[in-house]
């Protein structure tokens, strides 16, 4: 049997050689592309020559090294020569001010969008570096879910600069592997591209933390001369028993990356020399059916450990991943993990959906890793559909790179995978957009639960809905897909827009007084002003601050900043003193009757006659709560200036729940008594809860009862007081 034993590299790999060369590059395309196609890549790169003379990169190298080496990983994959011509020309954009249109006559409109959506928006204004980069990165994202390609070009670009960036400054070069980490490496996984994935983890490890790296590498270093022999000694023992066996394989040793073992000692909370298993084994087999085959001889041989099986055929990760793992104890009580798979099962884990141009002539067996890439894909078109801006999309994308996932059924059984931490409400959204919508309940397993609760491997989900049901702020805060995310915040900023601008243009209003500003904007200063904020329209501005996607404290100041120096500012009031005089600053009027624009905390449930507060939270409105409510005091210290006073209006016509405690004696007919006496002095139950005392002697009666204000609850409480076995009463609040 053939024998291979690899090992990840533990430094940074080395720039790129000075001489820029394309006879290596021509030499790699010659085995795969005609001559017709070979000689459109060649005028493409004379073109990026050209469009490049005289331009050098931070290391002095001509600049044209760096398009023919992104070239060269694309040649690598086999791409089409679209996307080699892609990649020699994907600076020319945005360097060389070279114009789509020329592209597109010179080299066919599929090329000029590929390297379209690989420039950057460098002609367009943003208020903030990190409103440019979430734009560029939207386009990019975007340009991907039309043509995967776009995506492959800018890895490649995006691991030769990682390659390339000992020449930067160390501030720059901290950016560019945060952004690495943050957003390609994720990409890099998704797309089951893990060669890619690994080297740009371990390339942006090195610059984020070079003393760690070279600490760590130093280590694995005198560790692997260490355990060279009983690595020596699993290979032949697994070569030698899969012989006898008679299963045709290749064992394939491999060492962990660096990042893999850091991320392990820093979860783990272990030193270097409690990391046992840094080498793990490949075995490829020719079969399906000898994988498992495979796992039965290897659990013969050594001992697996208790728990340490994933089946990922059976059951692939969403980047289409197929592999059998398990761990086994060694010689030496040394634990070594597995991965056992077929040729085409290997071709996929290390080139993911690149393997589509790597083998065509298995294009069969990639279709379902097609199909789950274009789902992903397509979500992002869903998402981009649903969202305000670029930060908040990109928000969302970065919340589906996560690599963990949970695998759950439908009652059809039908697998869908999730991100590990989903709950029952993003499984509803990830079947469609409506079902989440209109989710009222859900059972996991037959039974009914929450909507927050958390998913686990092999629960059977099923959905419950309503056509009158719609989406509520709060699940918000515990949904965590981006789709789900998106979907709720594309319909409470749609459906209810009326009450959000209502309620933008009065917390502006409010934030305008205090600044001693007229609060109706004259008309040049609302033109300025929606200029410089991107927003379309002054209703679009006041409903981004009726959801709290922007404050009306920080708009009000920017107004000001704009018109200071300007006759439309007021003059102050002095007084005698020759002090400003403050203007008076109405609270805003709230009457629970608004919608989904005010929520009433669910915390202490204010009620008219409390003295309230507002919280304005990002996508939810405005949130009121009781002045002395301990939750919102704790918030007030985290975020002063998303407070804002409120008051009650007059003549509110509707019930508000309110929660009490009744502590009774535990005596026939109390429950009874109570209820009776609540529906007498005109109030609702809407939940009723029962505890008891260790000694069974007290009897905790807890209600949700509706009531019109604080007079009325006042009233309810001294009816109830006045029940013989009622011994104490408290509102709950809290």
């Amino acid at each position: 049997m053939p024998q291979k034993k690899t090992a990840s590299t533990a430094t940074t790999p080395a720039p790129v050689a000075g001489v820029a060369s394309v006879t290596q590059l021509t030499t790699k395309l010659s085995e795969y592309l005609t001559p017709s196609e070979l000689k459109k890549v060649k005028e493409a790169y004379r073109f990026s020559d050209e469009a490049h003379l005289g331009q050098m990169r931070m290391s002095g190298e001509p600049y044209i090294s760096h398009p023919i080496a992104v070239a060269e990983i694309c040649a690598d994959w086999k791409l089409d020569a679209q996307a080699i011509m892609a990649a020699l020309l994907h600076d020319v954009m945005e360097d060389q001010d070279v114009r789509k249109d020329e592209l597109i006559e010179r080299f066919g409109a599929p090329v000029a969008n590929l390297v379209d959506g690989l420039s950057k928006l460098e002609k367009i204004e943003f208020q903030s570096q990190v409103e440019a980069q979430a734009e560029n990165f939207r386009k990019m994202l975007l340009a991907m879910a039309r043509d995967v390609r776009v995506i492959l070009v800018k890895l490649a670009d995006r691991l030769h600069n990682m390659r390339t960036l000992g020449s930067m400054a160390p501030v720059k070069k901290r950016r560019i592997a945060r952004e690495t980490m943050e957003v390609y490496v994720p990409i890099a996984h998704r797309l089951g591209l893990n060669n890619i994935y690994r080297e740009l983890q371990d390339l942006a490890f090195s610059h984020l933390y070079p003393m760690r790296y070279k600490t760590l590498a130093k280590a694995v270093k005198a560790a692997r001369g260490n355990r060279r022999e009983v690595v020596s000694k699993i290979l032949e023992s697994v070569n030698n028993t899969l012989d006898a066996t008679g299963i045709p394989a290749q064992v394939y040793g491999r060492e962990k990356t660096l990042y893999g073992i850091y991320t392990k000692m820093l979860n783990k909370r272990l030193s270097f020399s409690q990391v046992l298993d840094i080498y793990g084994f490949r075995v490829v087999v020719d079969s399906f059916a000898n994988c498992y085959v495979a796992l039965g001889t290897l659990h013969a041989l050594f001992k697996p450990m208790p728990g340490k099986f994933k089946d990922y055929i059976a059951i692939p990760k969403l980047n289409g991943y197929q592999s059998l793992h398990t761990t086994l104890i060694g010689p030496y009580g040394t634990p070594i993990e597995f991965q056992i798979r077929t040729q085409d099962m290997h071709r996929v884990a290390e080139s993911g959906v690149a393997a589509h141009w790597l083998y065509k002539d298995d294009e069969g067996s990639l279709s379902d890793l097609q199909q789950r890439t274009h789902a992903w894909l397509q979500s992002l078109l869903d998402i981009q559909k649903q969202t305000g801006d670029s930060a908040e999309f990109l928000e969302h994308v970065k919340v589906d790179l996560f690599p963990d996932s949970v695998y759950v059924f439908t009652p059809k059984s039908k697998i869908i995978a999730l991100p590990r931490g989903a709950t029952a409400l993003d499984f509803a959204y990830t079947i469609h957009t409506d079902i989440g919508d209109q989710t009222i309940a859900v059972k996991i397993n037959l039974e009914q639960v929450p909507l927050r609760t958390e998913l686990r491997n092999g629960d059977i989900v099923e959905i419950i809905t309503s056509p009158t049901s719609r989406p509520n702020p709060n699940w918000l805060g515990f949904v965590r897909t981006g789709k789900a995310r998106s979907a709720i915040r594309h319909h409470l900023r749609t459906i209810n827009l009326t009450e959000s601008i209502e309620l933008g243009r009065r917390l502006l209003s409010q934030a305008l007084v205090t600044l001693n500003l007229d609060p109706e904007l004259p008309a040049p200063v609302a033109e300025r002003l929606l200029n410089e904020s991107s927003a379309k329209s002054l209703d679009d501005l006041y409903a981004d601050i009726g959801v709290g996607k922007r404050m009306a404290a920080l708009v009000a100041r920017h107004i000001l900043g704009m018109v200071e120096n300007d006759q439309l500012v007021p003059r102050p009031q002095i007084d005698a003193d020759g002090e400003v005089l403050p203007k008076k600053i109405d609270p805003v009027v709230i009457y629970g009757s608004e919608g989904v624009s005010v929520q009433l905390a669910s915390c202490c449930q204010p009620i008219p006659g409390d003295t309230i507060i507002g919280q304005m939270k990002r996508d939810q409105g405005l949130t009121i709560h009781t002045h002395d409510c301990d939750v919102g005091r704790r918030q007030r210290l985290k975020e002063p200036d998303r407070w804002i006073d409120v008051v009650w209006g007059s003549d509110i016509d509707r019930r508000f729940d309110c929660s009490i405690t009744l502590l009774a004696r535990n005596e026939k007919g109390i429950l009874a008594r109570v209820a009776a006496e609540i529906g007498e002095s005109d109030s609702n139950i809407t939940h009723v809860g029962m505890d008891e005392d260790k000694d069974h002697m007290i009897t905790y009666l807890h209600f949700t009862v509706q009531v019109e204000d604080r007079v009325h609850l006042a009233r309810l409480m001294r009816n109830l007081r006045s029940i013989p076995g009622v011994t104490r009463l408290l509102r709950d609040k809290g």
